[in-house]
């Protein structure tokens, strides 16, 4: 998927199906389909991890019962490193097996057999929680237009950053539209992964990594002391949030 422009939603979901039951994959495959979202299939939490490393996914349906690492481990390491949404699916319908889907550090669970209204039901539901442009208008903090950090002054209307202590200073497009995507959604974590879907064209240039080293250009630029930032935080297995408390409103 490649983003055109900063207010562009997501155009299609991809779901990673982590599934080792054939025909249980390719069930909830047609499923995935149904809603218009893109499936993507992995037998195993070692080929779950592969796909994700290459691809784009917004959220991850893994069963509970995989061969080799299990689906529990899997979610617990997956929640380790990011914020996408994580719905487990378990076998059992005790109230035991309830509690554990969601201690998996899951978003959510969903019992075998389910129905397939319940299924898409809470993968909407976590894909509204997790992914900030999905909510409906009435739920979302509203974007600001301007911005002042430290010594910037940011018109996001009008794409324009200035340094009002060194007009000689200037934003590169990248670091801009980075700071447009955590814009969006003001004191709010956004994931490594949403970063790199929202960088549109510019994203092949970009992996995991990359996106860190985005980062710590903007905060060169931006914050006073880089090392103690005010503005562009870390949130630990969340990503990075743009907290504008600390900043005044621009005039």
């Amino acid at each position: 998927m490649r983003a055109g422009g900063r207010a562009v939603l997501i155009e299609r979901i991809r779901i990673l199906i982590v599934e080792d039951d054939p025909d249980m994959a390719e069930l909830v495959s047609d499923l995935v389909e149904a809603e218009g979202w893109t499936p993507l299939v992995a037998p195993s939490a070692e080929a779950a991890a592969a796909v994700l490393a290459h691809e784009t996914v917004h959220l991850v349906l893994v069963d509970h019962n995989l061969p080799g690492t299990s689906g529990r481990t899997f979610a617990q390491r997956l929640r380790a490193q990011t914020n996408i949404g994580i719905v487990m699916v378990t076998a059992a319908g005790s109230a035991a097996d309830r509690v554990l889907g969601l201690e998996t550090a899951a978003d959510d669970y969903v019992v075998k057999p389910f129905e397939p209204i319940e299924l898409t039901a809470r993968i909407k539901a976590v894909l509204r929680r997790t992914i900030p442009s999905l909510k409906p208008e009435s739920e979302r903090e509203p974007e600001p237009a301007s911005l002042r950090l430290g010594d910037w002054s940011v018109d996001l209307k009008n794409r324009r950053a200035v340094c009002l202590s060194d007009p000689a200073k200037s934003l590169t497009s990248a670091e801009f539209t980075l700071l447009e995507i955590l814009a969006e959604t003001p004191n709010m974590p956004v994931s490594r992964a949403h970063i790199l879907d929202r960088l549109g064209a510019e994203s092949d240039r970009y992996i995991d990594r990359n996106v860190d080293v985005l980062v710590l250009r903007l905060r060169r630029k931006i914050e006073r002391n880089p090392d103690l930032p005010r503005h562009i935080k870390t949130r630990r297995g969340k990503g990075y949030v743009l907290d504008t408390d600390d900043g005044e409103p621009a005039p």
